[in-house]
């Protein structure tokens, strides 16, 4: 059971929950008043902010972290990024990775050589360097790095190690840059909503079955989104670290900003085991502490779990499918024909056996949620002395780090998997974005991963292309793989919890793993490979602006995968203007088309500076006319006037922190989003570091793909509230739009006046 407070809530003595409308209660508790803003200090996560903030103002923090960690998606733009704004060398450990390009051979060189270029960059500015198949980012960053009462920032969605009384926070990469430049992440304190766990989870729920079951309550109503998830209560002591770290890696998927975890003696022993042991302290919340909002989950009536294509949200209990496949499936299957848009088709009925079961064609346990030591070893112990069969399933299997690797050969589980037909494979988060063990068109794969957005698994509906993935707890992958691939629960098994200790064992990093960090060696130069190229010049903001409107997308929710393809796509990852070619390719595949034209007659108006009036393009010269109609605006200049790009869509942003989301619009003319929210902050603040104004309207949009939007007096809006912005939509007759602008930081409203973060690094 998942039940959700209405409202704030009182934790006293880290067991009682206490309504906050009942807050005299807590004076009968403890013999003192309830004082929420005084109680709100009683929260593991206010005191962590606290230590890390350099504002001196709770309300708006300015934090700097103890470490960092990008991968070999992102590090290239944040050292290149970096370097043109200044950086000579990490000022605070810095952990580049290499799991995620590792095994896709798209592209001849360009994966080794952005290793080259990553190894080079730990050399020359005294980072860490991790080479590819020795541990996938939040694997190495558990082991090596979280500690209690640290805060950890990295350029991954699911940077999250809060079971190790680490906050963690994914960001795009500008706010690694801003880190590496030793300025400071900006952010109005968030609310922090108590995640209260009682109980204790039955033998066969693994940590992806409680994970869907949080995920299934709170995403859709934005329980916690842009908060910090503190978990408590005495459920915790029911669950290993190893088991909290596959639930806690998920709370990405809820749009949460962090996590944080009480620690006890089993995370001591976590970190003892690690050779890190001075890393511990206990955390628990205060005796008094106010939450803004408190989940209370009840781990005893948690039931394994599956979340069904097209989002972690989409979560039912196994049982409950079976009992509903069909009309649960066909739900599905409509969902499919739009994602496809008649370009593809997605089946799930014809995988409804003659007696009534669902066969999957795949099984897929990897990365940081479910390439864990425990997780791997029970699929081991489903498998012992059975077989995935010879048919169409396959079952693949990613320890998530060379020394969870190696240990499970120690204890023979690899073998045993091996047998029973399981593929093994190294550290990689490939079936995580779409670019490993992509299956057969048509296909249905079930995996223990953090995500299953569309093309996820890496098929392209373009070319007529697509599978599918649920995901699932790698108990019951296992029991659906010892039945050959007939979806089954793991509570139809009876093998759980014989889990032998783990033995750390860091001597394949010490033996691979570059440790530079405090060792910069600034004369040695940069590797660079043919494909990675430079930012190309961003103009600053005019005092006008005219946006034309490239795509209006009106789903409830678009994703950073809708706006850049994972998958594939990422070879280009170092080349910005390549990469930008794929921008919306999924979702508007002419939507780079429209913004390159717009892109041009920006070009055109910079490079004719004053005389740009004179070479304008006749569509423009009656824009300009009508322009000229609106009171205050009769002597408007198109050389004052910047010319854009702009999306609208209804909640843009949920899903990866990758800051390309936001730079390939950028690059290729992109000058606005405009919205009725953000997903997340993450985004958001991708594209004001990127030079983009991330407006904000309440009413429908009256305006279609075509259409221009003129917003005058630009410059002196960002310094004023931004609450009601006139713009005006500029058709056969003017019609006034009423945007605005949420709250921007000092350092974000002259960030978007540069017209990018490099730029206005320049600038100082």
């Amino acid at each position: 059971m998942v039940s959700l407070y209405d409202g704030g809530v009182y934790l006293v003595n880290g067991k009682e929950i206490v309504p906050e409308a009942e807050a005299a209660k807590v004076k009968a508790l403890t013999g003192r008043e309830a004082d929420r803003e005084n109680d709100r200090k009683g929260t593991m996560a206010y005191s962590i902010m606290e230590q890390h903030n350099t504002s001196g103002n709770m309300e708006n923090l300015k934090i700097k972290f103890d470490s960092m960690t990008s991968h070999d998606i992102t590090f290239v733009g944040i050292v290149q990024t970096a370097k043109a704004s200044g950086m000579e060398k990490f000022p605070i450990p810095y952990v580049l990775t290499n799991c995620h390009n590792s095994l896709c051979a798209v592209g001849g060189t360009i994966n080794e050589d952005d290793h080259m270029f990553g190894l080079s960059a730990a050399k020359k500015y005294g980072g860490i360097y991790v080479p590819p198949h020795i541990a996938v980012i939040h694997q190495y960053m558990r082991e090596m790095m979280a500690g209690c009462g640290r805060m950890i920032l990295g350029s991954d969605s699911h940077t999250r190690y809060g079971a190790l009384g680490t906050m963690a926070i994914g960001e795009g990469g500008g706010e690694l840059v801003k880190q590496l430049l030793c300025d400071t992440y900006d952010v109005a304190r968030p609310g922090v909503v108590a995640i209260y766990l009682d109980g204790k989870p039955a033998p066969y729920v693994g940590p992806q079955d409680i994970a869907l079951a949080i995920i299934g309550a709170v995403f859709k109503n934005g329980y916690v989104k842009n908060k910090v998830m503190e978990f408590v209560g005495p459920g915790i002591s029911h669950m290993t670290t190893d088991y909290r770290n596959g639930v806690d890696v998920m709370t990405t998927e809820t749009t949460c900003l962090s996590s944080i975890w009480r620690t006890d003696e089993d995370t001591r022993s976590y970190l003892a085991a690690h050779g890190r042991e001075d890393a511990y302290k206990e955390l628990n919340p205060a005796d008094i502490a106010y939450y803004d909002g408190c989940v209370y989950v009840d781990l005893s009536t948690v039931k394994p779990m599956i979340a069904l294509p097209f989002h972690p949200s989409n979560a039912y209990e196994i049982d409950e499918l079976k009992a509903n496949l069909k009309d649960i499936l066909h739900g599905v299957e409509e969902e499919a024909k739009k994602i496809a848009g008649g370009r593809s088709t997605f089946t799930l009925m014809d995988k409804i056996t003659e007696d009534g079961k669902l066969m999957v064609q795949q099984g897929i346990i990897a990365g940081c949620a479910g390439g864990n030591y425990t997780n791997v070893i029970e699929a081991a112990n489903a498998l012992k002395g059975q077989d995935c069969g010879c048919d169409q399933f396959s079952l693949a299997v990613y320890p998530s780090s060379q020394p969870v690797f190696a240990d499970l050969v120690k204890k023979g589980a690899i073998s045993d998997l091996m047998a029973a037909g399981a593929i093994i494979r190294t550290a990689f988060c490939g079936p995580c974005f779409g670019a490993g063990d992509t299956p057969c068109h048509n296909g249905l794969s079930i995996r223990h991963t953090t995500r299953n957005f569309p093309n996820r698994e890496g098929s392209k509906p373009g070319n007529g292309q697509m599978s599918a993935v649920a995901l699932m707890d790698a108990r019951s992958i296992a029991a659906t793989a010892a039945k050959g691939g007939v979806l089954t629960s793991a509570a139809e098994l009876d093998c759980w919890g014989n889990i032998p200790e783990y033995e750390f064992d860091d001597t394949s990093y010490k033996n691979r793993v570059y440790f530079g960090y405090d060792k910069a060696e600034t004369e040695k130069e940069l590797i660079y490979g043919p494909n990675i190229k430079d930012w190309p010049e961003m103009s600053p903001l005019t005092d006008n602006i005219l946006l034309k409107v490239c795509s209006k997308i009106m789903d409830p929710v678009t994703t950073t995968d809708e706006l850049i393809p994972s998958g594939e796509t990422s070879s280009f990852r170092s080349n910005p203007l390549g990469l930008a070619e794929f921008t919306l390719s999924r979702r508007d595949p002419e939507y780079v088309g429209r913004t390159k034209v717009v892109d041009q007659l920006e070009k055109a108006r910079v490079n004719e500076g004053e005389e740009a009036e004179t070479g304008l393009a006749p569509e423009l010269k009656g824009v300009f006319e009508t322009i000229r109609t609106i009171p205050g605006n009769e002597n408007v200049k198109a050389g004052e006037t910047e010319i854009g790009s702009m999306i609208y869509a209804v909640k843009p942003g949920d899903g990866s922190a990758r800051e390309q989301a936001a730079s390939c619009q950028r690059v290729i003319g992109g000058l606005a989003n405009i919205c009725k929210e953000y997903a997340t902050k993450r985004y958001r603040s991708n594209v004001m570091n990127w030079g983009m104004i991330p407006f904000q309207m309440e009413a429908e949009p009256e305006f279609e793909v075509g259409d221009y939007i003129y917003v005058p007096g630009i410059r002196k809006v960002l310094e004023g509230d931004m609450k009601h912005i006139k713009a005006y939509v500029i058709g056969d007759t003017v019609k006034e739009l009423d945007l605005y602008v949420a709250d921007m930081t000092a350092e974000e409203r002259e960030i978007v006046k540069a017209g990018c973060l490099i730029n206005y690094n320049r600038n100082r």
